[in-house]
């Protein structure tokens, strides 16, 4: 499997983030109602769930969880009581459904302050490589 580098606002490099969520959404299954890729700087992508509530994914902190408000593919989405799911930028798609779990309940690596893991100007700092891994590796 090769990974390689993609250029920043090239349709690889903005392709990457809704091809891993789309891994996430088959893992999530039934519970999905639909998602789509949002807007960049940062990068996004919204899963909906059932239920009224909504993941938002970006480049910066990971995963967040709450109960939907507003947003589409052109505007970013706004949840309520939103709560970020830990684990850093990538996590595996089978760790979602656990983590949404913990967010749930308050527990776990769950928490309401804003992680920050990286900047989304920091265009070559290996983050596009291993999210082209990641997405190489889950297209298997």
């Amino acid at each position: 499997m090769s990974i390689r580098h993609a250029e920043p606002y090239s349709e690889e490099w903005r392709e990457r983030p809704a091809r891993y969520a789309a891994g996430v959404a088959r893992a999530l299954g039934e519970q999905v109602e639909g998602w789509w890729p949002g807007p960049c700087d940062p990068r996004t992508v919204t899963v909906r769930l059932a239920g009224g509530e909504a993941l938002v994914w970006d480049e910066e902190s990971g995963w967040r969880h709450g109960r939907y408000v507003s947003g589409d593919r052109d505007t970013p989405t706004v949840l309520a009581g939103p709560r970020y799911l830990g684990g850093g930028l990538l996590l595996a798609p089978e760790r979602i459904g656990s983590a949404i779990a913990d967010a749930r309940a308050g527990v776990g690596n769950s928490t309401a302050w804003r992680p920050c893991y990286r900047s989304h100007r920091h265009r070559r700092d290996g983050f596009d490589l291993a999210l082209g891994g990641y997405v190489a590796y889950a297209d298997a």
